[in-house]
C-alpha cells in the first residue's frame, strides 16, 4: 500500500506500508509525524504560515480521535469528503489514474520493483498538473449536487453546471 500526500506543486511525500503491517492510529500518526517534518523542508513558507490542509479519505485510522488530538497542536487544519465518492478525491481522480494508465499490463519480480515504478511514475508527473486538482474540488462538490448525490464521472469538455442551475 502506497501513502501518498500532494500539493499544488507535487508530491511532498509518499510511504510505503510494509507488508504485513496494519494501518491504524498509532502508525498513521507517526506517518503524518514524518509529513510534517517534510512539509517544514520543502514547502517551508507553508508550514511557517499554517496553511497546512489535510483532505483524510474517511480511513478508521484518519478519523482517529489520536489522530485529531496529534494535528490539533500543530494547528494543521483536516478535511473529510464524503465516504465513498471517488469522483470527490484528487487523489483518486486524478493522481491514481495516471499511475495506472502507466503501469497497467506491466509484471514486477517483487514489492521494491513495483515502489521503484511508482516513484519513477511520480517523477514524471509535470508539476503544472498538480494544480489542475485543487481547482477541481468547488466544481466536482457541484456537479455531485447537479446528480443529486449520485456518482458521476466528469469527462474531457464536459460542461459543469453553474450556480444559477440550481
Amino acid at each position: 500500500m502506497l501513502t501518498i500526500f500532494f500539493d499544488s506543486q507535487g508530491v511532498v511525500h509518499k510511504e510505503s506500508v510494509p507488508e504485513g503491517k496494519t494501518v491504524n492510529a498509532g502508525f498513521y500518526n507517526g506517518i503524518i509525524d514524518r509529513l510534517l517534518k517534510r512539509i517544514q523542508r520543502v514547502r517551508p513558507v507553508a508550514f511557517c504560515s499554517r496553511e497546512v490542509f489535510l483532505l483524510h479519505d474517511n480511513a478508521p485510522a484518519h478519523k482517529a480521535a489520536s489522530v485529531c488530538q496529534f494535528l490539533t497542536p500543530k494547528n494543521v487544519t483536516t478535511l473529510y469528503h464524503p465516504p465513498y465518492r471517488p469522483d470527490l478525491s484528487p487523489t483518486d481522480y486524478f493522481l491514481f489514474p495516471k499511475l495506472k494508465v502507466k503501469l497497467k499490463g506491466l509484471h514486477f519480480a517483487d514489492v521494491a520493483e513495483i515502489q521503484e515504478a511508482v516513484t519513477d511514475e511520480l517523477k514524471k508527473v509535470q508539476k503544472e498538473a498538480f494544480s489542475a486538482p485543487f481547482h477541481k474540488p468547488y466544481d466536482r462538490a457541484k456537479a455531485c449536487i447537479y446528480a443529486n448525490g449520485a456518482y458521476f464521472e466528469l469527462k474531457k469538455g464536459m460542461r459543469l453546471p453553474h450556480v444559477s442551475d440550481f
